[in-house]
């Protein structure tokens, strides 16, 4: 009699929890996933930050800044010499002086060559010439050399501001005093003349007001290690921060190149990674929510990586999912139609006793109800057992259990209870290899029980069943046969079935529930294994018995 039933559609009650046509709002979510983000942001980091060190050029600069300043002072040193030798002149007392006038010719000969500004101070510290001064009619004239007129276009301003906010964020160190010029100037204004006035030389770092750096050497002025004088040159650091930002534009080009592959290349490595994870995400979403079979997982596995892994395993766990629920499903219409007969066969019972006034009748009917009740109960029992079975194995812990001595156990106790004339147990275990397996030791010890029922059921009065245990490579090799008349042909693999009644003659209907060995198959493939059914022959072909074999995992 064949029962079918129903199929539930799955995901039926989910599609109803969001609007129609409306992405899941977990999709929305990994639609708004930062992987790429996360990836260009590491990428681009790991590229920025050596960058950022090599922008900020602080041992270059100082070398440049101390070539300038050894320029200067050796400037400074032929200028001083060229000043003693053509600028002195002897007073009076024999004291040699500087001479102003011939001083300032030839300091502005000088500097017309080096483009520096020098000043040039007696010995009373009174400034007597400055290459940046002129005596005229009108008095004395201050030149100032005009910067060149700017051409830059809104590219270039907008590239120039954009490098000095760069700039502006780098560590500059430790800051400079402000340069002030006096409108009478002294030695005494400056540290590095006042200095080289008692004969050391000097020099110093100043910025503007506009933020520039300054330079300047003061050397004394001697003749015959008499001090005359002090020449002071000073130059502003444009040629040093314009050596400073070709570099850091050669390295911002630079950066600019491998910024752009960078960031190619984290987007396709994203687009590698985080694509077809969503696609996954949003296909796992669909069998989720959708209806019917139709959704499948996008198979990646031929790429051959952790993402490949990935599809496979859900392709997979999908499948294991349908299969799961088709079990489910015929498990509930076996249920239903195992539990239905004898239901049915009650209530014609009560029905029908209820109508009998003869003793003897009801008396037999009362039986029949008993045994149908009987049934129920073991029907249930068993049902609830092979539906507690998954979820008990993936809870409990598997512990190392000795197959010896459980048969033996299992052996004695069926020789203590066995009635007279009961098949006896006969056990074949070798002597010294181990027998130990991985496994929950009760359930083990239910599908041993169930498989020695069987054979007890089937075998002949004081006939032999034979339990044995061997090691064959990895796994370990259980067997129970029996001397009964063995599996009908083509029943080999349906006597696993749920609620499989192929009893021996005259067996009582009823007394078992079809499920033993369903329940047994489920256990050992729980644990890893393998339980199968085999006949046994004689030389002449003829059955002799059945096997039933287990593999399971050894330790």
């Amino acid at each position: 009699m064949a029962v079918t039933a129903d199929r539930p559609a799955l995901g039926g009650l989910a599609a109803t929890d969001s609007i129609a046509g409306a992405p899941p709002a977990g999709l929305r979510r990994r639609r708004r996933s930062s992987l790429t983000r996360r990836i260009l942001t590491l990428n681009v980091l790991a590229l920025a930050i050596p960058v950022a060190g090599l922008l900020y050029l602080g041992e270059y600069r100082s070398s440049l800044v101390q070539q300038q300043l050894d320029l200067l002072r050796t400037e400074g040193e032929l200028f001083s010499g060229a000043l003693a030798a053509s600028g002195v002149v002897t007073g009076p007392s024999g004291d040699e002086q500087l001479l102003p006038e011939t001083t300032r010719s030839t300091v502005r000969r000088l500097v017309d060559v080096s483009k520096t500004r020098a000043r040039l101070f007696d010995q009373d510290g009174v400034l007597i010439a400055d290459s940046s001064r002129l005596i005229g009619p009108g008095g004395q004239l201050e030149i100032e050399m005009l910067p060149p007129p700017k051409s830059d276009t809104l590219i270039t301003a907008l590239m120039r501001r954009l490098y000095d906010g760069i700039v502006g964020l780098i560590p500059q160190g430790k800051p400079l005093p402000v340069y002030h010029e006096r409108a009478e100037q002294k030695a005494a204004d400056y540290p590095e003349a006042q200095q080289a006035l008692s004969g050391e030389l000097a020099s110093a770092l100043r910025v503007d007001h506009s933020g520039s750096l300054m330079l300047s050497v003061a050397v004394p002025v001697q003749r015959y290690r008499q001090v005359l004088g002090a020449l002071m040159l000073s130059t502003d650091g444009d040629s040093i921060d314009a050596a400073v930002r070709d570099v850091r534009l050669s390295i911002l080009k630079v950066f600019g190149v491998a910024l752009g592959v960078t960031v190619l290349l984290s987007l396709y490595l994203a687009g590698t990674i985080a694509r077809p994870v969503h696609r996954l995400a949003e296909a796992a979403e669909r069998v989720r929510r959708g209806q019917g079979r139709q959704k499948e997982i996008p198979d990646f596995t031929r790429r051959g990586d952790e993402i490949g892994d990935l599809s496979g395993v859900l392709r997979e766990m999908t499948e294991a999912l349908w299969a799961r629920m088709d079990a489910i499903e015929r498990f509930a219409a076996d249920v239903a139609h195992e539990i239905k007969n004898p239901l049915s066969s009650l209530r014609s019972a009560v029905e029908t006793v209820a109508r009998l006034e003869d003793t003897t009748q009801q008396r037999r009917l009362m039986a029949i109800i008993l045994d149908d009740v009987q049934r129920l109960d073991r029907l249930i029992s068993d049902i609830s057992d092979a539906s507690r079975v998954d979820a008990e194995m993936s809870r409990a812990d598997k512990e190392p259990v000795d197959v010896g001595r459980l048969l033996h156990t299992l052996a004695e106790v069926h020789e203590a209870t066995a009635k007279p004339g009961a098949p006896r147990i006969a056990l074949d275990l070798p002597k010294a290899a181990p027998l130990v397996v991985p496994a929950i030791e009760s359930r083990l010890v239910q599908v041993m029980r169930n498989l020695i029922a069987n054979a007890v059921s089937f075998s002949p009065p004081g006939g032999i069943i034979t339990l044995g245990a061997r090691r064959d490579g990895r796994r370990l090799l259980i067997f129970v046969a029996d001397q009964g008349p063995g599996i009908p042909p083509g029943k080999l693999e349906a006597i696993f079935d749920r609620f499989y009644s192929e009893r021996p003659t005259g067996e009582k209907f009823g007394t078992h529930s079809g499920l033993g060995l369903s329940i047994s198959r489920q256990i050992v493939e729980a644990h890893g294994g393998r339980l199968f059914a085999e006949n046994l022959s004689d030389a002449s072909g003829a059955v002799r018995g059945a096997r039933l074999t287990l593999l399971l995992p050894a330790s």
